[in-house]
Formats: C-alpha cells, sequence, structure tokens
C-alpha cells in the first residue's frame, strides 16, 4: 500500500532544486512540527466503552495558524494525517491565504455508528485535542466524514471547555466560533461555504482552459451556445499537442461526497458534460442529465448504481473510462503506476487529496497528461475557511455573492501565478504550485 506521507515528502523533494533552500532546512519542511496522537474513550449505546484513537498532526505555522480538516474514516493513519497537513501547507500558500498546514483524524466508520455515539465521539475528540486548537493556533474543519454538524457538536463542547470555567475563560465568544470552520451558517458558518471546493475547482479548470486555448477565450458549452456561433464545431486545441479537446467537455468524477457532487454539479451548470459518477458502492457511465438527480438516488437507494438511464462500473473502471477530464475526489492514492497508463483523460484535476502517487505522476506527465494538483485545484474549500475565520473574527457576515467573487479572484489568481512559474521554469503544474507554495513558506520562516 502506498504511504502518503512519504509521497507527500517526495514530491517536496522533487521542486528543492528549484529553490534557494538548504538540505537542513529541506528536512525541516518534510516534517510536522507536532502530531498529537490521543485515545478517545466513547460510551456506546449498548453501554460499553469503546477506545478510538485519533490525531492532530501540525506541520507549519510560519504563514499563520495551522488549518486543515478533521476526518472520520476507517482508513486514518497517522502517516495520512501527516501528509494531509504537509499538502495543506502548501494549498495554503498556494492560495496566498494567512494560515499554515493542519490536519485531523479519528480512526472510525461513522456510518456504523448511532447519531448518539457520533456526537459523543466528537466531543470527545475535542476535549483530548482542546489545548493546541484555538482560533490564532489551529482551526480544523469538516473533511472527509464530517460535516456541518460535527462542527457544531464541537464547538459547544470547545464553548464548554473555555467559558464555563471563569478562571479559565481566555477567548472571547467571536474566537471561540473562529475556531473552526465549516459551521452550519446559524453558528456562523460562512454562506458559499459547503459548495466552496467543489466551485473552485471549475474556477480553476476554466482558467486552464482559457490558457490551453490562446487563440481566443475559452468558453463553456452553454457560453458557447449562446454566442452568435453557436452552429460551429471548431474543437478545442491544446498548443504544442496532437490531440484536440472537442465540445463538450466530458468529466467523468470518482466520488460523489460534497466536494465531487459540487464540482459536477456546478461544472454542469456551467454547460460542461458529465458522464460517470462514483461512490463507495460502485459508479455509473452515461450522459448524466442531472445531477442532483443522481445525489437523491444515491440518498434514496444508498448507491449511485441503477440510476435509470445509465450503466454501472466500478470505481476503478471509472478512472480509465473514455472521458476529456478525470477528477477524483474521493481518496489519497487512487491513480498508481498500476493504472496510469490506462487513464484516457487529457485532463486530471485532483479534488482529492493526493490522489495520484509520484511514480503515476510521471507516467501520465509523458503521455502528456495536464494534471491540476490538489494544492490548486481544491484549495477553494480552506480559502472560504479562511473567509469564514475572517468574518467570525471581525463579527461580519458577508452575503453569498461576496464570498463566491472573493473565492473566484482569489484562486484564479493563484492559478495565474502557478502558470507563471510553470511557463518560467517549464516545468508541471505540481512543481510549479510546491515552488510557490514552498518559496513563500520558506522566506517567512528564514525572516
Amino acid at each position: 500500500m502506498e504511504n502518503p506521507f512519504l509521497n507527500a515528502q517526495e514530491q517536496l523533494e522533487k521542486v528543492a532544486k528549484y529553490l534557494d533552500i538548504s538540505a537542513d532546512f529541506l528536512e525541516v519542511l518534510k516534517v510536522p512540527q507536532k502530531v498529537l496522537e490521543v485515545n478517545i474513550p466513547v460510551k456506546m449505546d449498548n453501554g460499553k466503552i469503546r477506545v478510538f484513537k485519533g490525531f492532530r498532526s501540525q506541520h507549519n505555522n510560519a504563514l499563520g495558524p495551522y488549518k486543515g480538516g478533521i476526518r472520520f474514516h476507517p482508513g486514518v493513519t497517522k502517516e495520512e494525517v501527516m501528509a494531509l497537513s504537509i499538502w495543506m501547507t502548501w494549498k495554503c500558500g498556494v492560495a496566498g491565504i494567512p494560515f499554515g498546514g493542519g490536519k485531523g483524524g479519528v480512526i472510525v466508520d461513522p456510518k456504523e455508528l448511532s447519531e448518539g455515539e457520533l456526537e459523543r465521539l466528537s466531543r470527545g475528540y475535542v476535549r483530548a485535542i482542546a489545548p493546541v486548537i484555538g482560533a490564532r493556533v489551529d482551526v480544523p474543519a469538516p473533511d472527509v466524514g464530517t460535516n456541518g454538524k460535527i462542527m457544531e457538536w464541537m464547538v459547544e463542547e470547545y464553548k464548554k471547555i473555555y467559558n464555563n470555567d471563569k478562571n479559565y475563560k481566555i477567548y472571547k465568544d467571536n474566537e471561540i466560533l473562529a475556531t473552526f470552520t465549516g459551521k452550519p451558517v446559524e453558528l456562523g458558518g460562512s454562506l458559499g461555504r459547503e459548495q466552496a471546493t467543489g466551485r473552485g475547482g471549475v474556477y480553476v479548470l476554466q482558467a486552464l482552459l482559457d490558457k490551453l486555448n490562446p487563440k481566443s477565450k475559452y468558453r463553456t458549452p452553454k457560453q458557447y451556445q449562446n454566442s452568435n456561433d453557436k452552429n460551429s464545431k471548431q474543437d478545442f486545441e491544446f498548443p504544442a499537442s496532437n490531440f484536440v479537446l472537442p465540445q463538450p467537455v466530458r468529466i467523468a468524477v470518482q466520488g460523489i461526497g460534497n466536494v465531487g457532487y459540487w464540482f459536477a454539479k456546478i461544472a454542469q451548470e456551467a454547460g460542461f458534460e458529465i458522464v460517470a459518477i462514483s461512490d463507495s458502492k460502485g459508479a455509473i457511465m452515461g450522459k448524466i442529465e442531472d445531477v442532483k438527480a443522481v445525489k437523491e438516488y444515491k440518498e434514496k437507494t444508498g448507491s449511485v448504481v441503477g440510476f435509470p438511464g445509465t450503466k454501472p462500473i466500478t470505481s476503478h473502471e471509472l478512472l480509465t473510462t473514455d472521458c476529456d477530464v478525470l477528477v477524483p475526489a474521493a481518496l489519497e492514492n487512487v491513480i498508481t503506476a498500476e493504472n496510469a497508463d490506462k487513464i484516457k483523460a487529457k485532463i486530471i484535476v485532483e479534488m482529492a487529496n493526493g490522489p495520484t502517487t509520484p511514480e503515476a505522476d510521471e507516467i501520465l506527465n509523458k503521455k502528456g497528461v495536464i494534471i491540476v494538483p490538489d494544492v490548486l485545484a481544491n484549495s477553494g474549500g480552506v480559502t472560504v475557511s479562511a473567509f469564514e475565520w475572517e468574518q467570525n473574527m471581525k463579527g461580519e457576515k458577508w452575503d453569498e455573492r461576496r464570498v463566491n467573487e472573493r473565492l473566484e479572484k482569489t484562486i484564479t489568481e493563484a492559478f495565474e501565478k502557478v502558470w507563471k512559474i510553470k511557463e518560467e521554469k517549464n516545468v508541471d503544474l505540481r512543481q510549479s504550485a510546491y515552488i510557490l507554495a514552498v518559496d513563500k513558506v520558506a522566506k517567512a520562516m528564514l525572516k
């Protein structure tokens, strides 16, 4: 099994030669500054106590407080959480937001717990990590297996810890709220946060397509159809390449959790064609006319498999299906040396964290596949989390239009910087994103 922590370190090593940093300094960046391991006793519904293992990794805070989600998943490992905290540092650096990288996780399948058990676990985890988090220290958020409701429980528990004891009241109420992002809107959450990661990914894809067509600005299919030359069948040409990307652009999305769903839905609304979607139980392919209907079908039946008008395939088959853009939006290490050569997509937009191994990267780059790396592609979530934190700290409430406009501006500016480095140094997008982020962190640390 691939070790995500070693992958994260290898990715960093690959760009070190482009940066003015010493070998000793590189060693510092390759490991988290702190990793907390906790055991969380939880009283189950049957009256017995079960102990769950959890982690909180804090990689680097040179640019600001640690920032990163909390993952509830049976596959959580210490190494995974450490890797995710490293990627979060680079993600914040690429996005240009004032945070460093953190990540948390608990080894548990939340689907196997009752709501009461899940609440007690969530509150227990907060009690365990409370000494190392705070609005100006480390700001957690939802991730795989967690959501706004879980953040609500965590905020309530955190408030108990620091507000009930009058001798230990170190945070103001707005800072209590700002300690967690991804909260329900009525509890200080930001409008637009739920859709932010997926929306940001679509913005990045559109920015990429603009760059790849230097003769005329890329228009999504819906815009194309509404233009005066709507009957034109002109293909979308990649410069210095032997392939074309036809209209409409066909997208396959692996994973229909929060990130995959909103990416697919927003992309479809923009005119892209969704041709395959998967969940943990299987996948479907075909011309999917309504992504929202697929989600509703999954909620009703337990899986996307069987959705009317589609053909069932496996999640592994989805990765190699015939499409223009592949969007891995589930877990890490799904694109490997074993399947990379079979991938037919011309573009991969990494909406999951670490979905592509370094070995697969090399294979895909040789094939001419353009990979939009996770630290850029899925940075919309942490960007709007930063907006939520800012609103809480200032006691403000922004409307959704302001949030989305700031998100688009932030993420497209980040893309422009990454693209400029790619052109100047003749490297792939992952390397250019890392060069941008690592350089920022190194300069902040060496001030």
